[in-house]
């Protein structure tokens, strides 16, 4: 998955490293050159910024020494200067310790980089070859200034190629860097990122849910915690606790911040030692035992801890469960080694979960989403389609007509159909709009307000609307629903109609939902419509519900169906009533308006399901009489006799194919 990567701008990493190899130079990227361009896409630069390797090699300054002899030397010596005297990619592995932020404001993807950084599955997939990757101090000639890193990127994992030049000011790295001076995995991968982004300067003030998503290819899930009241909330804490713990067990990246409402709460740092405005990595998610010896383990008390990491590197919470409180002498020494606790300035610490609902305002879960049909935990099948907003004149061509406000473009907006196959089903829904770069020719690449409705059926008017994501100017917004058995439409927007752009649409189900974009307004005409019919009108059947149904001492485990040309549509089992509401519609596109419409009602059983009952519909469109109770009737015989039960159903039926 991950070899096949998609090279980033047409860039080969392997030939390109063969070329310099070759050629015996160190790579320049033409793409990402070390110039203010790649720095800033406003504004004017500060300090000046000197671009340094890690370590110059021997070889390029042998090279270079001719040029030098040319009057360059001033120029050409700076250049030469290393960062340090032994770079590495990792020293002593990989951790979340080894990242510092630097002067960009970009603690939402050094908090993504933390978390990144404790799941080996994951970083492996971020630094691909990371062996092959690594300086060989016994191999010099081998070395020739180029990395790679792979990214999740709208739908497809890129590989994105770079130098190792690095901006400095005073010999120091000014952005992301480890604490060892000589590793150098954090600050490639935010070179790489930036590349991504289109300069340095738009890193600041980005979101960790973007990052976590590109570091797995999984899907974020933002919440509220104050909007949520799970602060005040017990069970509704709890409930989240076990999310937030499975998320992490599975392999998820979670992260936490504090809204800074006004610029002046930006990174101001509170009594607790927290600051607002500011990502921290949830680096650990666990039920702490509590007490000591044989006591601890019979007494099975235990608490709800999270361990988060500030990306300064310092400044950590002070209150309860912070290093130094007393409250780990209720903690078995066994327990705290294997908690790892240290008693250090570091940006690392335990808190409860219910300090973090009350100090923190959201927590961000990213799903590394299991596909895999081999696996014991529970897997997801996934639709992925791209789609686009696009503006045209003509209204049954336009697919740009903004959210539900707009109530005139509405539904000229795309609409993709998926089916719920289970009596009801957890569905995940994300829409990602596609990333934007930040350049010096184009300015800030600014995202849409984008969001989305689920409703059930297709629609040219207005239907019973199933739920409804929250507009953001977010790169992706993200719904999880659960929702009975039924087929349902998702109409993406942007908030405002004529905006365009494209996006990915996901949508996460236990079984194949059969998501597809419906392209037509009405059925294709072929050349075997002549033939074979084409539809003369449309019916919209609405079952709502039924009563009187023929009993059993546990009521009737009830279901409906509607036939109509060859086609049915069947409702849930409605269980133990005599009185079900089955709410469920169904929308047909008649070629034989003169055939009726059947519904008929059957009582679910073990061996063989019991006949309770049938209505016929004409479904006449001159019947201005929408709603009908309707007394069941038997089948078979030519003057049916009523059965126990009546059905009330909406009925109604047009000429005009569009009018549904």
């Amino acid at each position: 998955m991950f070899s096949g990567a998609k090279p980033y701008e047409g860039q080969n990493y392997s030939a390109l490293k063969r070329a310099c190899l070759r050629k015996k130079v160190l790579f320049e990227d033409p793409n990402f050159p070390a110039t203010d361009d790649s720095l800033y896409y406003k504004g004017t630069p500060g300090p000046t910024v000197r671009w340094k390797r890690p370590k110059v090699s021997v070889r390029s300054q042998l090279e270079l020494r001719p040029a030098v002899c040319r009057g360059q030397a001033g120029l050409l010596l700076a250049s030469l200067q290393d960062i340090c005297e032994d770079p590495r990619l990792f020293v002593d592995g990989i951790s979340s310790h080894d990242l510092h932020q630097g002067q960009v404001g970009n603690c939402w993807f050094v908090a993504a980089c933390s978390s990144l950084a404790s799941r080996e599955s994951l970083w492996q997939k971020v630094i691909p070859d990371w062996k092959e990757q690594e300086w060989d101090p016994e191999k010099p000639s081998a070395y020739a200034g180029i990395f790679h890193f792979h990214f999740w990127r709208f739908g497809e994992w890129v590989d994105v190629v770079i130098d190792d030049r690095l901006p400095t000011v005073n010999n120091q790295l000014i952005y992301c860097h480890s604490n060892s001076r000589s590793e150098f995995w954090c600050a490639l991968v935010e070179k790489a990122y930036a590349k991504l982004a289109g300069c340095y300067q738009a890193l600041d003030g980005g979101n960790t849910a973007d990052a976590l998503v590109d570091f797995t290819g999984g899907v974020s899930e933002p919440i509220d915690l104050t909007e949520g009241g799970f602060a005040n909330d017990e069970a509704k804490r709890n409930q989240l606790f076990e999310r937030v713990l499975k998320v992490h067990s599975r392999g998820g990246l979670i992260s936490a911040s504090i809204k800074a409402v006004t610029a002046a709460d930006m990174e101001a740092r509170l009594a607790c030692g927290l600051v607002k405005g500011h990502a921290y990595a949830i680096t650990d998610v666990r039920k702490v035992r509590l007490g000591h010896g044989l006591l601890a383990f019979f007494k099975s008390e235990k608490l709800d801890m999270i361990r988060l990491r500030n990306p300064w590197g310092e400044r950590e919470w002070n209150g309860p469960w912070s290093d130094t409180s007393e409250e780990w002498q209720k903690v078995s020494k066994s327990e705290r080694e294997k908690m790892g606790v240290t008693v250090q300035d570091d940006g690392e610490f335990w808190m409860t979960f219910e300090d973090l609902c009350r100090y923190f305002t959201d927590i961000i879960k990213c799903r590394v989403i299991n596909t895999s049909y081999l696996s014991i935990h529970k897997t997801w099948e996934e639709a992925r389609l791209c789609g686009a907003w696009t503006r045209h004149e003509d209204p049954q061509k336009n697919r740009s007509g903004g959210c539900i406000n707009h109530k005139d473009t509405f539904f000229q907006n795309p609409q993709y159909i998926f089916d719920v196959k289970k009596p009801e089903d957890e569905v995940l829904i994300c829409i990602q709009q596609q990333p934007k770069q930040s350049t010096r020719r184009d300015g800030k690449g600014e995202n849409l307000a984008i969001g989305f409705d689920i409703y059930k059926y297709r629609m040219h008017g207005l239907q019973h609307r199933a739920a409804s994501s929250i507009y953001i100017n977010s790169r992706s917004v993200f719904l999880r629903t659960d929702q009975p058995e039924g087929r349902y439409v998702i109409i993406p927007t942007t908030f405002e109609p004529g905006h365009t752009g494209e996006f990915l649409l996901r949508v996460f189900t236990d079984v194949p939902s059969n998501c597809r974009e419906l392209r037509l307004d009405e059925p294709p005409r072929s050349c075997w419509s002549s033939l074979c019919g084409y539809p003369q009108q449309v019916t919209q059947v609405h079952i709502l519900r039924a009563t009187g149904l023929k009993d059993s001492s546990t009521g009737a485990n009830s279901y409906v169906i509607i036939k109509c040309e060859g086609d049915k549509v069947r409702s849930a089992v409605q269980k133990g009533t005599s009185t079900p509401e089955y709410n469920l519609k169904g929308i047909f596109y008649r070629k034989k308006p003169s055939q009726p419409i059947t519904v008929q009602i059957w009582n679910h059983r073990v061996l063989k399901d019991e006949f309770l009952g049938q209505v016929h519909l004409k479904a006449d469109p001159d019947d201005l009489q929408a709603l009908h109770t309707l007394h069941l009737q038997d089948r078979g015989s030519r003057q049916p006799s009523d059965l126990p039960g009546t059905v009330a159903v909406c009925v109604f039926s047009s000429t005009s194919l569009t009018a549904v």
